[in-house]
């Protein structure tokens, strides 16, 4: 069973940035690792994914351009850089895993229900 520990969420000024970091724990070979947010009172959506084996990576259309994901430490640590940030990425951000095919994983239409492995998640607040 894949665990997953995130950090680095905190609160910064629109146009600031933040780095956010996901431990993750367990075998993950052909894994896709992903992270999502929720905000309060919205569902919980994609923001991007990388597929363990090759680094291929994905983004949701809102983050394009100011977010990235990377691996590193023998992909057990994941990597979001969230720059140029905005008042509407305040969220909860949750890092996610699963054995994905890599054409799911790069698809950028994934949901939820496409992972079952999920961190505790780490807060984000971007004020104006």
């Amino acid at each position: 069973q894949v665990q997953l520990v995130e950090s680095g969420g905190g609160s910064v000024q629109a146009g600031g940035s933040l780095r956010l970091s996901c431990e993750v724990s367990g075998s993950i070979y052909g894994y896709c690792l992903g992270w999502f947010r929720q905000a309060p009172g919205k569902e919980r959506e994609g923001v991007a994914t990388i597929y363990t084996n090759s680094g291929s990576t994905a983004y949701a259309d809102s983050v394009k351009g100011r977010f990235t994901i990377s691996q590193y430490n023998a992909n057990k640590t994941v990597n979001l850089q969230l720059n140029s940030l905005k008042p509407e990425d305040t969220a909860m951000y949750y890092c996610a895993a699963d054995r994905l095919r890599w054409s799911s994983c790069v698809s950028g239409t994934w949901t939820s229900d496409d992972f079952n492995s999920w961190g505790q998640g780490t807060q984000v607040t971007v004020s104006s």
